[in-house]
Formats: structure tokens, C-alpha cells, sequence
């Protein structure tokens, strides 16, 4: 994980939490999160760097949507992220 933008952490970490992810729904929490509309320019091609980076796999919902998920490294990525985190920041305590 140490490799990726901020901005694609946080596109993982959106795809973690979200039952049927596709591109729209993505875009629509990163924009809430960010208080700011993402650009589609900017939003596809991370996801497709995460897809060939192996942290995402790619599929169809229809002729227009792509729906992306989590594979087994993308979820490792996001728990050892955690994992070292925690290391320095713990508020569970």
C-alpha cells in the first residue's frame, strides 16, 4: 500500500465499505468525503491502476457500469495498512 496516492487508499477503502460497488457509487462517497466533486478523469483511471496493481478485480453490472470489488490482496493491503496505523495512532485505549 505504501506505493499508492492517498486518493487511491481512500478509493480502496470506499470499496471495502460499500455493499454493490460501481463506479457512480464510488464517485458519490469520494465527492462526500472530499466536499468537492471528483472529477471522472480523475476517479477511472485510479481505479483501473488498482485493478492492474491486483488489489481490484473488474467486472459488469450492465453495458455502462462496471462494478469493482476487493480481492484477497486488496483486503491484506487494508489490514496491514490498519495494523500500522494503529502502531502510532490508537484511540481505542
Amino acid at each position: 500500500m505504501h506505493d499508492l496516492t492517498g486518493f487511491q487508499r481512500d478509493i480502496l477503502y470506499v470499496i471495502a465499505g460499500l455493499e454493490q460497488p460501481h463506479g457512480l457509487a464510488v464517485k458519490d462517497e469520494l465527492d462526500d468525503y472530499y466536499e468537492q466533486e471528483i472529477n471522472h478523469g480523475r476517479l477511472y483511471p485510479n481505479l483501473d491502476d488498482l485493478v492492474d496493481k491486483g488489489l481490484l478485480e473488474k467486472g459488469k453490472l450492465d453495458k455502462r457500469t462496471n462494478s469493482y470489488t476487493l480481492i484477497r490482496r486488496g483486503r491484506r493491503e487494508i489490514t496491514a495498512r490498519r495494523d500500522w496505523e494503529t502502531q502510532y495512532v490508537d484511540f481505542t485505549e
